[in-house]
C-alpha cells in the first residue's frame, strides 16, 4: 500500500513538469482553429487573418475550418471536445460563448466549463441595413414604416448578437419585425439583397462590403455612438435612445488544456495581434484589435454572460 502511495504521488508530482515539458514542445505539429460560423463571415475573416501570421510567430501551419450552423453550436461543441492539447482552438465570439446559454434551453456544449479563455481579439458592431427597394432611409421611417404596416416587415439572423440587435430595436422602439433564422449570415443577407428579406442587422464587414456595391441601403450601427469606421452612418440610439450593442471575437481552447500551453498561445496571439499587416486583414479597418488575455479575459468573458443573459431577458425573447 505504501509502495502505491509513494508511486502515485511520484506521478502526481510529475505531472506539472510534464506538461511544462509539452509546452516547451508545443506546437510540434499543424494548429486547427475551428470557426462557428461560415467562410466570409467576419469570424472567418479574422480568423484567417490572425493565422497567417501566427504560423509565421509558431512555425507551424495554422488550419482555418469552418463548421457553421445553430448559432455557433455546431462549431462550439466540436472545438469543446477536442484533445485539450493546444492543438484545436476556436475563433469564438459574444454568441458562442455568452449570449448561447440565455437563447437555448440546453446547449450542446457548456460555454463556461468546456472552454479556456485565451484572448480576446476585436471588438465590432452591427449595421442596420434594408432593402434597396424599401420607401426606408432612416431608422425613424424604418419605424413610421413599421408601425404603419403591422406584418410587412421581417428581419434575417445567422447569430445571436444579429437576433438580438433586433429584438432589441423591436422592444425599444416599440414595433414588430418578425425574425427570420437563417445558418449562415452570408445567405441571410443575400435574402435581403434580393428582397425575400426587408432588413438584418449584419456584423459591420459584411454590411459595408454590400452597401459599397449599392446592393443593400445602409440606415445605422448598433454601437451607443457613431464610429469611426464609418461616421456618416448613424447609431440608431440617435433615434432610439439607449439602444447598444457591441460583439467580439476571441480564442478559446479546450477547458482542460494545460496552463503553460494556454500561456504560450497567449503570448504568441498577442505578439500577432500587434502586427499591423495582421490587424488590417483581421478587421479590414472595419472592426477594432482589442486585446485582453487570460485572468483578465476571463473575467470579461463572466461579465459579458451576465450582460447578455439580462438582455434576452428584457427583450422578451424565450429560449429556444
Amino acid at each position: 500500500m505504501k509502495l502505491n502511495r509513494r508511486a502515485a504521488l511520484a506521478g502526481a508530482a510529475a505531472l506539472p513538469f510534464a506538461a511544462a515539458a509539452r509546452a516547451e514542445d508545443f506546437p510540434s505539429k499543424p494548429i486547427k482553429i475551428v470557426v462557428p460560423f461560415a467562410a466570409g463571415s467576419a469570424t472567418d475573416i479574422a480568423a484567417r487573418g490572425l493565422g497567417a501570421k501566427l504560423q509565421e510567430i509558431l512555425k507551424q501551419p495554422i488550419v482555418i475550418d469552418d463548421k457553421p450552423g445553430a448559432s455557433g453550436q455546431l462549431g462550439a461543441q466540436i472545438a469543446a471536445t477536442a484533445p485539450p492539447d493546444g492543438y484545436t482552438l476556436m475563433m469564438g465570439t459574444n454568441s458562442t460563448n455568452a449570449a448561447n446559454i440565455a437563447l437555448f434551453k440546453k446547449l450542446s456544449y457548456d460555454p463556461e466549463k468546456d472552454f479556456a479563455p485565451i484572448i480576446r481579439c476585436t471588438l465590432g458592431v452591427n449595421a442596420l441595413v434594408v432593402n434597396n427597394d424599401l420607401p426606408i432611409r432612416s431608422v425613424a421611417e424604418l419605424i413610421d414604416y413599421a408601425k404603419k404596416n403591422p406584418g410587412k416587415l421581417n428581419y434575417s439572423e445567422a447569430s445571436s448578437s444579429q437576433r438580438l440587435s433586433g429584438e432589441i430595436f423591436n422592444q425599444l422602439a416599440g414595433v414588430k419585425i418578425e425574425r427570420v433564422p437563417y445558418k449562415a449570415s452570408p445567405q441571410a443577407l443575400s435574402d435581403v439583397n434580393s428582397g425575400q428579406v426587408q432588413l438584418m442587422y449584419p456584423d459591420l464587414p459584411q454590411a459595408l462590403t454590400q452597401i459599397e456595391a449599392g446592393r443593400v441601403r445602409g440606415l445605422a450601427v448598433t454601437s451607443a455612438k457613431r464610429t469611426s469606421v464609418v461616421p456618416n452612418l448613424p447609431a440608431i440610439a440617435e433615434t432610439v435612445p439607449g439602444y447598444s450593442l457591441v460583439w467580439w471575437q476571441a480564442i478559446f481552447a479546450p477547458a482542460a488544456t494545460p496552463k503553460p500551453i494556454q500561456r504560450k498561445l497567449y503570448e504568441a496571439i498577442a505578439e500577432a495581434l500587434k502586427d499591423p499587416a495582421t490587424a488590417q486583414a483581421m478587421t479590414q479597418g472595419r472592426t477594432e484589435i482589442a486585446i485582453l488575455g487570460l485572468d483578465e479575459f476571463a473575467a470579461f468573458v463572466k461579465t459579458e454572460t451576465e450582460w447578455w443573459s439580462k438582455a434576452v431577458k428584457a427583450a422578451g425573447i424565450e429560449p429556444e
